[in-house]
């Protein structure tokens, strides 16, 4: 993994994750938002949502899919590397591919953030201002942990060899957008849960990540949907009752 591509690639997830920490709301700053409320930020001269615009939620949302669903992927792509060297297949091709559906998430993610804020459902700093939306989005996303579509979309992570010996002949570029639909159908509940931890919440994507790759092992994964599933649920039911 010394070659020129896995450095690139590796660079791309380190320095996403950097201008992640540079763009990042500190805690201390988000529980004083959570006191003081929106004029919070009007106070301090913050540029957020409102001012900074679609553009800008476009490039968080691209930055967070970045330095998150990257390192989820590194098996397939390692896998797809070991196939292509013997058989002369490119690399790059494969990464942009799946590049493209992120950013074509980031797209739509960026929309809804704004569209929540505007209807005050979210902060301008994206965390969720509403019990309700917060239960929906942890419903949303535990139920799904059990759903048809997420399972076939981890079994075809956890078996990357299959995956790509099934769609080799389709080039490394639409294998790329391939790989990168069958990852948004893992893994789009649990990025929409940025909106209960934060939007830029360096401690949620952190967390998130870990838990995405865990569940794309094969080894572990089997062991950590389903509880996770039932965790997430019991959280909404938690919140709709008003317990947490």
């Amino acid at each position: 993994m010394g070659t020129p591509h896995w450095l690139a690639l590796f660079g791309a997830i380190l320095g996403a994750w950097a201008l992640l920490f540079l763009m990042a709301v500190p805690a201390d700053l988000r529980n004083l938002s959570r006191i003081y409320g929106a004029d919070f930020w009007e106070a301090l001269c913050t540029v957020t949502l409102d001012g900074a615009g679609y553009a800008t939620a476009v490039l968080m949302w691209a930055l967070m899919a970045a330095a998150m669903m990257l390192p989820t992927a590194l098996p397939a792509f390692a896998t797809h590397d070991d196939l292509g060297r013997q058989t002369g297949v490119p690399f790059y091709p494969l990464v942009l591919g799946y590049g493209v559906v992120w950013a074509a998430f980031a797209l739509v993610a960026a929309a809804l953030q704004l569209l929540l804020y505007r209807y005050a459902f979210i902060s301008a700093i994206g965390d969720s201002l509403s019990v309700w939306l917060t239960a929906a989005l942890l419903l949303g996303a535990g139920l799904y942990q059990f759903s048809p579509v997420k399972e076939a979309c981890l079994a075809k992570c956890r078996q990357p060899l299959t995956f790509f010996m099934q769609h080799w002949d389709e080039g490394p570029w639409r294998n790329g957008l391939r790989l990168g639909l069958v990852c948004l159908g893992c893994c789009w509940a649990l990025m929409l849960l940025a909106f209960v931890g934060g939007v830029m919440n360096l401690a949620f994507m952190g967390i998130a990540t870990l838990v995405m790759v865990g569940e794309k092992m094969d080894s572990v994964g089997r062991y950590l949907t389903r509880p996770l599933g039932f965790g997430l649920i019991g959280a909404a039911m938690l919140m709709m009752l008003g317990v947490i």
